[in-house]
């Protein structure tokens, strides 16, 4: 479950978010954020938030909650690696139904990492270790 400080509730931050932010569209989902200096009059509690719109377009109300839980299980994981006072809204597209939740997992990381929220990771594409 995301904790409630990491949540996007308010209608007026998604859609600031949407509208304000940047985005970056995968084939399953579309990501997008508005970056902590544009964030700041927005939120009070420090860290990201994330919020979630899975459409009907996604498919019948089990599926659509399906995909939600995983969606909100890989924003957990992005907790600690989203930078602080960040807005997050992650819009899923109707084939994130069929996606598993790696495939959703690596598309969300891509979308960050293109918007510049999440730190690439050089050692794993280079091959070295620490």
């Amino acid at each position: 479950m995301l904790p409630e400080p990491h949540r996007l509730r308010r209608r007026s931050d998604f859609s600031s978010t949407v509208r304000r932010g940047r985005r970056a569209a995968r084939p399953d989902v579309v990501v997008h954020a508005l970056a902590e200096a544009q964030a700041e009059s927005l939120v009070s509690d420090p860290g990201p938030r994330f919020g979630l719109v899975v459409s009907k377009a996604v498919g019948p109300a089990v599926i659509r909650h399906r995909v939600a839980r995983r969606l909100r299980h890989i924003c957990v994981g992005l907790i600690g690696e989203v930078p602080e006072g960040a807005h997050v809204v992650i819009r899923a597209l109707p084939g994130a139904a069929t996606a598993t939740s790696a495939d959703l997992d690596r598309q969300l990381r891509s979308g960050l990492r293109k918007l510049n929220l999440l730190a690439s990771t050089d050692a794993a594409s280079t091959g070295t270790t620490r």
